[in-house]
């Protein structure tokens, strides 16, 4: 390896690979250190090819404008005769086809002729988890095609290429899960505040985020969580310290909960804190250990009205009728929102009560607020 590349070169190429998953732009730092040392023009890592149905995505450094990457995305895919490579391993494309053929192939004449693209090396490559990718680096016409050094160092890249991929893909399935539980959570307008094994905060809901910037009842002041009264913010520092003490001690999740009144006058929030049991190979630091939920209970329910439509086989109307019950508001209100007779609101209800088979108001809103339309 050494009379390849330097130990140093080697390490710190190594390094902003297994970095990569974590750049607000993946490998982005990675790519532009490979195409630094290997004189390449472009360098393009592609993470899902495109298809008819699919654009795909592409990652490219170099001085390629954006529209290039669409156009490809768009069209020049579907006729890329550097496709289809031996897996894991690195050719040119003078060692996949002849020089001839390819300068003559309509996708270079109509998309690397115009970006001054005639040399290419390249790697497919395909995870344990299946994820295939294409790694692609490209050389003007004035430059010399790429040579075995360069070859070397690319193999020498793949493996820890490959594994990177793969735990950027078991990240973002992870960071996708999280986002739909977070949704969830959201739609069911219950705010959600994440702490570490310290009581800091690590993460805070959209919910959670509304009731802080209100500041009515509970707020973050200079990081720290206040609640209430200062007899409040004690009664909810002392539920948190213990939750963090059953979470590090490993035992079962510990729940508590605490009722706070809030200067507006508007109805009480309630708080439940809640232990975050370790996983099994946690090192504790800046995890998860305890997180706080809160509801309120002047927010209205937010489920879609085309869903809960979709769900129970109600009419516009009785939709309507259904989702002002639901949050709260009399038969007598809801009709005056609605501006429609009191008459013509107990017809509606009738028709809902024979479509969800319950027989009192309290049980239909109990049948909508437990339902998944809030999650629609």
């Amino acid at each position: 390896m050494h009379d390849v590349i330097a130990p140093d070169e080697f390490n710190r190429l190594v390094g902003l690979l297994y970095e990569g998953p974590l750049e607000n732009v993946p490998w982005e730092s990675f790519m532009e250190a490979l195409r630094d040392l290997l004189d390449a023009k472009y360098c393009t890592l592609i993470l899902r090819s495109p298809s008819p149905d699919d654009l795909g995505l592409t990652i490219n450094v170099g001085p390629t404008e954006a529209k290039a990457v669409a156009a490809y995305s768009e069209y020049y895919y579907s006729i890329d005769p550097f496709v289809g490579l031996p897996r894991n391993k690195v050719v040119t494309i003078q060692e996949f086809m002849t020089l001839d053929g390819w300068v003559q192939s309509e996708f270079y004449q109509q998309f690397n002729q115009p970006f001054d693209i005639l040399h290419i090396l390249g790697a497919d490559l395909r995870t344990a988890d299946g994820v295939e990718s294409r790694l692609r680096l490209c050389r003007a016409r004035h430059q010399e095609d790429f040579d075995t050094r360069a070859k070397a160092i690319c193999e020498l890249m793949l493996p820890h290429l490959e594994r990177s991929i793969q735990l950027h893909h078991r990240i973002n399935r992870i960071e996708s899960e999280r986002n739909v539980y977070a949704g969830a959570v959201d739609q069911l307008a219950v705010g959600a505040i994440i702490l570490d094994e310290k009581g800091k905060v690590l993460e805070t809901s959209q919910v959670a985020r509304n009731l802080l910037d209100a500041e009515d009842g509970i707020r973050l002041k200079y990081g720290i969580l206040h609640v209430g009264t200062n007899t409040d913010t004690a009664e909810l520092r002392r539920m948190i310290a213990e939750s963090l003490r059953a979470q590090g001690r490993a035992e079962p999740t510990l729940v508590k909960a605490l009722r706070i009144a809030r200067p507006s006058g508007r109805t009480d929030l309630g708080i439940v804190v809640r232990s975050i049991p370790p996983s099994e190979w946690s090192e504790g630091k800046s995890c998860p250990a305890a997180v706080i939920f809160i509801s309120d209970p002047e927010q209205e329910a937010q489920a879609p009205q085309e869903v809960v439509r979709q769900l129970f086989g109600l009419t516009p109307a009785e939709t309507s009728l259904a989702l002002l019950l639901a949050n709260g508001l009399t038969l007598q209100e809801a009709s005056e929102d609605l501006d429609i007779s009191r008459n013509t609101a107990r017809a509606h209800l009738r028709s809902i009560f024979s479509k969800t088979g319950v027989t009192r108001q309290t049980m239909l809103v109990r049948l909508i607020l437990k339902s998944v339309a809030s999650l629609g």
